[in-house]
C-alpha cells in the first residue's frame, strides 16, 4: 500500500524515535494520538490536571501543569518547585521535613510575626501566643507544612522573601491561594507516574531509573519508594486521592483539596494581579534579620562555587579542599589567606579590585593609569552596569592587573587569566570571560578558540576541564531557554571551536554569572561535538556552598579506564 506525504512524515518520525527513545517510552508516545502533530514535546503520561512529557531535542523528560489548573493565586509566586521538591522529600522522609522546619523555627517565628502585622497591622512579639498559635498551625497541617518547608529552601537558597507573607505563612491566608489543591494533584499525579513507568522524581527532576546521571534514589520517588508513613500524616481526603492514583494508575483523577481552575477563578485571578502592589524588600537589606542555621563549612574534595558577591569583607564559607571560585566572589575587599584552588575572573572583581580612594593621583591608582585614556574604562569606572559591553575581550593587559590584585588578595589560589593548571591528574583551563559579549560574538569566540589552541598545545590526552565566569556559549550553558537572561543569539558559531572539542579529551565546562538557583540542577550533561560533556553553575547560598565536581570526574575516570 502506497503511504501518503504525511503518512511518509509519520513513519519516518517514529523510527529516528524507535532509534534513539528508550523503548518504554516509545510505547507510551505511540498510546497519545496528539503526539503525531508534536515533533519535539511528547506526551508519555497524563491526567486531568497535569502531563509528563519527553523534549525529543534534548532528550529530556518534564512534568508540567495543564492549562486550568493554577499553581497559586499569589501573583508572582517563585517557590512552585522548591515546594513541588519539600512535596516529594514530604512523601519519603517526613521526620527530615519536620526537622527541617524545626532548625528554621526562629526564622519561621519572624515570618509569622511579620504575616500577622501584613494581615491585622498589629504589630506582635515572635514569642508572642499569636506567633506560637501560627507555628503549631503549620505542623498541624501537612499540605501547609510542605509548602512552609519549601519556602524556606527557598530562602535559605535566594536569600529573604518579603511579598505576601501571610498568604505565604497564616494557615487563615493560605487556605485562599489554592496551593494546597495544587499539592494534593501533583502528589497524586507524581505516585500515579512512579507506579506507572520505571522513573525517579524528585519535585524538580524526572529520570529513568536506568539512567547514568547520579539522581539519588533516596532523594528520588520510585516505584521501590515506602510511602506509608508520609500517607497516615496526609489528611484523608488527600490518602484517599494517592491510594486511587495506586489503584488506578492510568487514570486518577480524583480531586482531593479542591485545586484552583482558570475557568472558574480566571477573571479573579487577573484583577488581582492587575491590582498587585508587590511590597517587596530586596533580600539584601532583609538578609541582617535572620539567621544562618547551616553549617558554613564543606568537605567537598574539589568544590565549585561561583556569584558570591560577598559584602562584609571574607569569604562565608570554608573549605579545606581544592576549591574552583567561578568569578563574582567579592563585593567587599575580600581577602583569604587560606583559601586554596582555582579563581577565575568575573565582572565584579573588575571592580571591586579597584582602589578605595577616588583621587587616581594617589600611588595606588599608578598600576591602572595606562588605561586612563580608554573611553571604555571611563565608562566602567562611571557606572560598570551600563558599560559592561564595552570591556575589551579576556585577552588584555588590564586583566594582568586584575589577576595581580587577586593574587594578593588570595594567596593560596592560582589566579587563571588565560592559563592553565594540573589538579589531581585533572587539567584545568581558566578563561577570562567576565560577560558573554554578545555584540562582539565573533570576537569574543575568536579569543576562545585562540586560547584554548594555545593552552591545549599537543596534550590530547590529558582529561581537561575549562573554567570560566559567563558561560563559552549557549550550547555549554547552564541557562535554560526560558530565562529572561537567555540570549538565542550567544550560540557557538565558529566551526573550529567544535573540531577542537573533538580532537581534545575535554570532559566538561564550569561557568557562574547567570545565578541559576541550587533548587534547579547545578549540573547536566550536554551532547558538544560528537562527545557527552558535563557542565556545572554552582552559585553561592546558604544550603548551597559549593558543588562535589569530584563526583563528576570519578564517573569520568571510570569511563574511560
Amino acid at each position: 500500500m502506497k503511504l501518503n506525504k504525511k503518512e511518509l512524515t509519520i513513519r519516518k518520525e517514529l523510527t529516528a524515535l524507535a532509534e534513539t527513545v528508550p523503548q518504554v517510552l516509545t510505547e507510551r508516545i505511540e498510546q497519545y494520538p496528539e503526539n503525531k502533530r508534536r515533533p519535539v514535546n511528547k506526551t508519555i503520561f497524563k491526567n486531568d490536571y497535569f502531563q509528563l512529557t519527553y523534549n525529543t531535542k534534548k532528550a529530556s523528560l518534564a512534568i508540567a501543569s495543564k492549562g486550568d489548573l493554577v499553581y497559586s493565586a499569589i501573583p508572582y509566586d517563585t517557590a512552585r518547585n522548591y515546594i513541588q521538591r519539600a512535596a516529594i522529600q514530604y512523601l519519603l522522609h517526613p521526620e527530615d521535613i519536620r526537622r527541617y522546619i524545626e532548625l528554621h523555627q526562629t526564622t519561621l517565628e519572624k515570618y509569622l510575626m511579620l504575616s500577622i502585622f501584613q494581615v491585622t497591622g498589629n504589630r506582635v512579639d515572635e514569642n508572642s501566643f499569636e506567633v506560637k498559635q501560627a507555628y503549631q498551625a503549620v505542623l498541624q497541617n501537612p499540605l501547609l507544612e510542605i509548602q512552609i518547608a519549601g519556602r524556606l529552601m527557598q530562602h535559605d537558597e535566594t536569600g529573604p522573601l518579603s511579598a505576601n507573607l501571610a498568604g505565604k505563612f497564616l494557615f487563615s491566608e493560605n487556605k485562599k491561594t489554592g496551593i494546597a489543591g495544587y499539592i494534593s494533584e501533583y502528589l497524586n499525579f507524581a505516585v500515579s507516574l512512579a507506579n506507572s513507568l520505571p522513573l525517579m522524581i524528585d519535585g524538580n527532576d524526572v529520570k529513568l531509573l536506568d539512567t547514568q546521571v547520579p539522581l539519588s534514589i533516596d532523594n528520588s520517588l520510585s516505584i521501590h519508594s515506602d510511602i506509608e508513613p508520609a500517607l497516615t500524616r496526609l489528611p484523608e481526603e488527600v490518602q484517599s486521592g494517592i491510594k486511587n492514583a495506586l489503584v488506578v494508575a492510568d487514570e486518577a483523577v480524583v480531586v482531593n483539596t479542591e485545586p484552583l481552575l482558570r475557568s472558574k477563578h480566571g477573571e479573579e485571578l487577573s484583577r488581582v494581579r492587575e491590582n498587585y502592589v508587590a511590597h517587596s524588600v530586596p533580600p539584601d537589606e532583609a538578609e541582617k534579620y535572620f539567621k544562618n542555621v547551616h553549617s558554613t563549612e564543606n568537605r567537598h574534595l574539589v568544590n565549585v562555587v561561583s556569584d558570591i558577591h560577598a559584602k562584609d569583607g571574607k569569604l562565608p564559607f570554608t573549605n579545606r579542599h581544592f576549591n574552583i571560585l567561578a568569578g563574582d566572589i567579592s563585593d567587599s575587599h575580600v581577602k583569604d589567606a587560606e583559601v586554596a584552588g582555582l579563581y577565575v575572573i568575573g565582572g565584579h572583581e573588575l571592580v571591586d579590585v579597584l582602589p578605595e580612594t577616588l583621587d587616581r593621583s594617589a600611588k595606588p591608582w599608578d598600576q591602572w593609569q595606562p588605561f586612563f585614556n580608554y573611553e571604555w574604562f571611563e565608562k566602567w569606572l562611571k557606572d560598570p552596569d551600563d558599560a559592561w559591553y564595552l570591556l575589551p575581550t579576556g585577552d588584555h593587559p588590564f586583566y594582568e592587573v586584575v589577576k595581580k590584585e587577586l593574587e594578593e588578595r588570595f594567596p593560596q589560589m592560582a589566579v587563571l587569566n588565560n592559563n592553565s593548571l594540573l589538579h589531581e591528574n585533572i587539567r584545568y583551563i581558566g578563561l577570562t570571560i567576565p560577560v558573554a559579549l554578545v555584540r562582539r560574538k565573533k570576537a569574543q569566540q575568536r579569543f576562545i578558540l585562540e586560547s584554548l589552541e594555545r593552552l591545549l598545545g599537543e596534550d590530547t590526552t590529558t582529561p581537561t576541564v575549562i573554567v570560566s565566569h559567563a558561560p563559552l556559549f549557549n550550547e555549554l550553558s547552564l541557562l535554560p531557554e526560558t530565562s529572561e537572561a537567555y540570549n538565542q543569539e550567544y550560540i557557538c558559531e565558529e566551526p573550529e571551536i567544535e573540531k577542537l572539542f573533538e580532537r581534545y579529551n575535554i570532559i566538561g565546562v564550569i561557568h557562574g554569572h547567570h545565578h541559576i538557583p541550587a533548587s534547579s540542577r547545578r549540573f547536566k550533561k550536554v551532547q558538544f561535538a560528537g562527545k557527552k560533556l558535563f557542565v556545572v553553575c554552582s552559585i553561592y547560598s546558604k544550603v548551597n556552598t559549593g558543588f562535589e565536581l569530584m563526583s563528576l570526574l570519578t564517573g569520568i575516570n571510570q569511563m574511560q579506564s
